[in-house]
C-alpha cells in the first residue's frame, strides 16, 4: 500500500495551504483558492488556535525535512521564517486581539465580498450563503476581542473608535447605502432576490450592532495611549520586514533619506516654477487642466489606460510577462475604508485577474493625475501586479505556499517602491509633474520610517531637522509632520496616521524593502560586470516569489 505521507518540503507546504484555507475561508478567497467562498472564517479565540495548530504542525514537519534540491532548500527557508513569525504572533496573543483601521478581521470579513464572482445565478447563490454567515462571523470576532481583553490585550481607543465608524458606514448608517444593500442590488437573479435582500439587511444590522459593541463594551477597556512600545514593535517589525532591524539605525537612515528626497523635490519644483517650494509647485500643478480628471468613472478609465500602456511597454523589452499576467483590472473601491490604493492578487487559476483598487475620499469627484501616476505603477506594473501575479504563475517552480501565501510587506512594498523609480529610469516619468508626484510618494514613504518608529518608540526628534527638535514623538506631532513636511493630500495624511498607529512596523517596510532591492541590484551588477542583464535580474528575482528580506538577500545573492 502506497504511503500518503508528504514526500518533501514542497508537498508539506502544499498540504499546509489546503488545510489552512479550509480553516480560513476568507484567506482562501483572498488568495484565489476555490471551494470555500460560501463560508466565513472563525475569528474567535478557538478559530485562531485551530489555525495556529495547523501552522505549528506544518512548521515542525518542514523543519525536520531534508530538502531534495535547491528549490526545496529555498522553499524551506521561506516557509520556516514566515510561519515561525506567525506562530510567535499567536503565542503573544496579538492575532486574536487584532483590531485596526486597515488590516484586521473586521476589514477582511467585509473585503472578501469584493473578490467574489458575481456573473451567474450560482455565483449569487454562493454570495447569499456567505452573507448569511456575517452575523455569526461578527459574533466570533466579538468573542475573540473580549477573550483578548481578558488577557490584557486591547487595541488603542483610536482604533476601536475608527473601526466603529467603518462598521457604521458599511451598515448604511452614514450618507452612503449600506455595503450589502449596494452589493445585492446588482444581482440579476430574481429567484435569489428575496434571500439576498434579507441577508443584506441582517448583515448590516450585525455591523451596526458590532459598532455598538465596540463603542459601549470594548472602548472602555481600550488604552488611550497609541504607542505599542519596543517589544511589541520589534515582533511586528520582524513580521512585516522579514528581518531583525536595528531600529535606531533605521530611524536615523529614515531621516537621512527624507532629507535627500526633499532636496531632490526642491530641484524639480524649481523647474516647474522658478523659486517655488514643493508645496507651491504642487499648487501650480493642481491648477493645471492637463492633470485634471473629472468624475469617478473617468478616473477609473484613466487608471486602466495608464496600467494597460505600462504592461505593453514593459513586456518583452524589460520583463518577461505571460499572457495571464497581462490582465489587470482597475476599479474604484467600495466606500468605508481608508483613503488610498491597494492591490488584490489573481486567483490561482487566473479566472479572477489581479486588480488595482482605489479607495477615494467621500464626495470627491475631481482628481489630479500628477499625484497618482507613479501610484499606478506601484500597484500595477512593474509594481505589485507584475511581482505578485508572476509568482502566482510559477506553478512549475514554486509550491502553493510560495505562489499564493508567502507575502511579506518588506519584499512586496519594497519592490513596488523600487518599481516607481524604475519607471523614471525607463523614461516614463519625464514629465516634471509626474516626477514630482513620484518624489512626493518617495518622501512620504521616508517620512513613514521616521514617524512610525518615532511614535511607537516615542523617540527623540534629532537636532538639525527643523521640526520640534529635542521633543519626543506623539501622534499629534506625527500628524503635524506629515501635514507640513510632505505635500500629500490632507485627507490621506489623516487616515495614514491612524493606520501607522494601528499597524506598527508595517509602514517603514516600503523604504526599507526598497533599500534592499537597490542594494541587491547593485551587488548583482558588481558580480556580473559588463555582462549584467537587468531584464534577466528582474525576471529571475520575481520568479522567486514572496519572502522575508533576510531570506531575499540570501536568494538574490545566489542569482548568477
Amino acid at each position: 500500500m502506497a504511503s500518503t505521507a508528504p514526500r518533501g518540503v514542497h508537498d508539506i507546504c502544499d498540504r499546509y495551504v489546503d488545510e489552512y484555507v479550509a480553516a480560513d475561508p476568507v484567506a482562501a478567497t483572498v488568495h484565489g483558492i476555490n471551494g470555500h467562498d460560501h463560508q466565513l472564517t472563525d475569528y474567535s479565540a478557538d478559530g485562531f488556535a485551530e489555525r495556529a495548530g495547523i501552522a505549528a504542525r506544518a512548521h515542525a514537519a518542514v523543519a525536520a525535512t531534508e530538502p531534495r534540491d535547491t528549490a526545496e532548500r529555498a522553499a524551506k527557508a521561506v516557509f520556516t521564517e514566515r510561519i515561525g513569525l506567525e506562530l510567535e504572533i499567536h503565542e503573544a496573543g496579538l492575532d486574536v486581539a487584532s483590531l485596526n483601521v486597515i488590516a484586521s478581521p473586521v476589514q477582511e470579513l467585509r473585503m472578501a465580498f469584493d473578490l467574489m464572482p458575481l456573473d451567474t445565478e450560482q455565483d449569487w447563490s454562493v454570495v447569499s450563503a456567505r452573507i448569511g454567515e456575517v452575523p455569526q462571523a461578527l459574533a466570533n470576532i466579538r468573542g475573540g476581542l473580549l477573550s483578548a481583553a481578558d488577557a490584557g490585550r486591547v487595541a488603542a481607543l483610536r482604533q476601536v473608535a475608527k473601526v466603529a465608524e467603518q462598521c457604521e458606514t458599511w451598515a448604511g448608517l452614514k450618507e452612503e447605502k449600506g455595503f450589502f444593500t449596494e452589493l445585492v442590488g446588482g444581482a440579476a437573479s430574481p429567484a435569489l432576490k428575496a434571500d439576498l435582500e434579507h441577508g443584506a439587511r441582517a448583515a448590516e444590522e450585525a455591523f451596526a450592532e458590532f459598532a455598538g459593541f465596540l463603542r459601549a463594551e470594548l472602548a472602555p477597556k481600550a488604552p488611550v495611549k497609541d504607542a505599542v512600545g519596543e517589544d511589541v514593535y520589534r515582533l511586528w517589525s520582524r513580521y512585516f520586514v522579514g528581518a531583525a532591524l536595528d531600529l535606531r539605525e533605521a530611524y536615523e537612515w529614515g531621516w537621512a533619506e527624507f532629507a535627500r528626497i526633499e532636496a531632490e523635490m526642491r530641484a524639480v519644483a524649481n523647474r516647474i516654477k522658478p523659486g517655488a517650494s514643493p508645496a507651491e509647485a504642487a499648487a501650480v500643478l493642481d491648477a493645471d487642466p492637463r492633470y485634471r480628471v473629472r468624475g469617478r468613472a473617468e478616473f477609473e478609465a484613466w487608471m486602466q489606460r495608464l496600467s494597460d500602456d505600462a504592461l505593453k511597454f514593459l513586456r518583452g523589452k524589460h520583463f518577461e510577462i505571460s499572457d495571464r499576467v497581462m490582465a489587470l483590472e482597475c476599479k474604484i473601491a467600495p466606500p468605508g475604508g481608508g483613503v488610498g490604493a491597494y492591490y488584490t492578487a489573481p486567483s490561482e487559476d487566473f479566472a479572477r485577474p489581479g486588480r488595482m483598487w482605489w479607495s477615494l475620499p467621500a464626495g470627491r469627484d475631481e482628481f489630479v493625475t500628477w499625484r497618482e501616476t507613479s501610484t499606478v505603477y506601484h500597484e500595477g506594473a512593474p509594481g505589485h501586479h507584475l511581482q505578485i501575479a508572476t509568482a502566482v504563475d510559477q506553478s512549475a517552480g514554486l509550491n502553493k505556499y510560495q505562489r499564493l501565501m508567502a507575502f511579506t510587506s518588506g519584499h512586496a512594498e519594497g519592490w513596488a517602491l523600487y518599481a516607481e523609480r524604475l519607471m523614471e529610469e525607463l523614461g516614463y516619468l519625464s514629465d516634471d509633474g509626474d516626477l514630482l508626484g513620484m518624489l512626493s510618494e518617495q518622501l512620504f514613504r521616508a517620512a513613514r520610517v521616521v514617524v512610525d518608529l518615532g511614535m511607537h518608540l516615542e523617540l527623540e526628534i534629532p537636532a538639525g531637522t527643523g521640526f520640534h527638535e529635542g521633543s519626543r514623538w506623539t501622534p499629534e506631532l506625527g500628524l503635524e509632520f506629515m501635514l507640513t513636511r510632505t505635500i500629500t493630500d490632507q485627507a490621506h495624511v489623516r487616515d495614514e496616521i491612524d493606520r501607522y498607529l494601528g499597524w506598527p512596523g508595517q509602514a517603514p517596510a516600503y523604504k526599507i524593502g526598497e533599500r534592499l532591492w537597490l542594494a541587491a541590484r547593485s551587488e548583482a551588477q558588481t558580480r556580473a560586470g559588463a555582462g549584467f542583464d537587468i531584464k534577466r535580474f528582474h525576471t529571475e528575482a520575481l520568479k522567486l516569489g514572496g519572502m522575508g528580506l533576510d531570506t531575499l538577500r540570501e536568494q538574490l545573492a545566489g542569482l548568477d
